[in-house]
């Protein structure tokens, strides 16, 4: 089956089939990517402390959002580079160029959870004194 075959499901059968597909990707960015594994782990630790911290509902969704936005980012890293690495082996500069713009995004994504973590946990910090 490719992707062709696809265009033609509809309704139920095309969401399941979509679901599925979803389900593979999970399994295969935990099996083969050992970032993303890392990043689902740091979620299953902090996940849980933002649901316990006294905060308000638009911070813990800004808390948990931010770790989605990881996952998100690092899975479509994943995708690209699974795809150049599809083409071939050999170095190209747009091979090397997909790759280190794909980490960029993660180092961004990154970068944003900890600024919204940080400053939520200062406040909180503050709030307490």
């Amino acid at each position: 089956m490719d992707a062709t075959d696809l265009k033609g499901k509809t309704g139920l059968r095309r969401i399941i089939n979509a679901f599925g597909y979803s389900m593979k990707g999970f399994q295969t960015a935990w099996a083969h990517e050992a970032a993303f594994r890392q990043e689902v782990m740091l979620c299953a630790v902090l996940i849980p402390f933002a649901l316990w911290l006294n905060v308000s509902v638009i911070e813990r969704i800004a808390l948990i959002g931010v770790l989605a936005i990881v996952i998100i980012v690092e899975l479509i890293n994943s995708a690209i580079e699974a795809a150049v690495d599809r083409i071939g082996p050999e170095s190209h500069y747009l091979s090397g160029a997909a790759k280190d713009l794909g980490s960029a995004a993660v180092l961004v994504a990154i970068t944003l959870t900890a600024f919204v973590w940080g400053s939520v946990l200062w406040d909180v910090l503050a709030r307490t004194m």
